[in-house]
């Protein structure tokens, strides 16, 4: 998989930090993000705790431009979320269960290379947590 993952949400479904904190916890994956994450005002690295450590990855918010909304059939997704990581697999992971989070309780379409379901969203995260 690329070391990048775009979610993209309708503007009204992107979530504040609290219930996008609490979609994280039932999906029972011990992430915890920081309070530096403010919907359309975070850009740039966002620092999280992984199962007690540190680890994070690179958030950017977007518009969708016409063409890529069509191509992916998003319907009234506008919003895009941009994620990026560097070689660390507690970075990966963090940006999957933040990702799995947005598709499960949010509606966000993600795509990396592909687009992904929560279930392998989820499942990746799991083996990089156990690997």
């Amino acid at each position: 998989m690329a070391r990048a993952l775009s979610a993209y949400l309708s503007r009204d479904n992107v979530p504040a930090r609290k219930p996008l904190q609490q979609a994280i916890d039932a999906l029972k994956l011990p992430l915890k993000l920081d309070s530096d994450y403010v919907p359309f005002e975070t850009s740039g690295y966002l620092p999280c705790t992984l199962d007690g450590e540190d680890a994070g990855f690179d958030l950017r918010f977007g518009d969708v431009a016409e063409d890529v909304s069509t191509a992916l059939n998003l319907g009234e997704r506008n919003v895009a979320l941009n994620l990026k990581w560097g070689g660390d697999p507690r970075e990966e992971a963090a940006a999957l269960i933040f990702c799995a989070a947005l598709a499960n309780d949010f509606d966000a379409v993600v795509q990396g290379t592909e687009a992904l379901s929560v279930k392998q969203l989820v499942a990746k995260a799991r083996s990089l947590l156990e690997g």
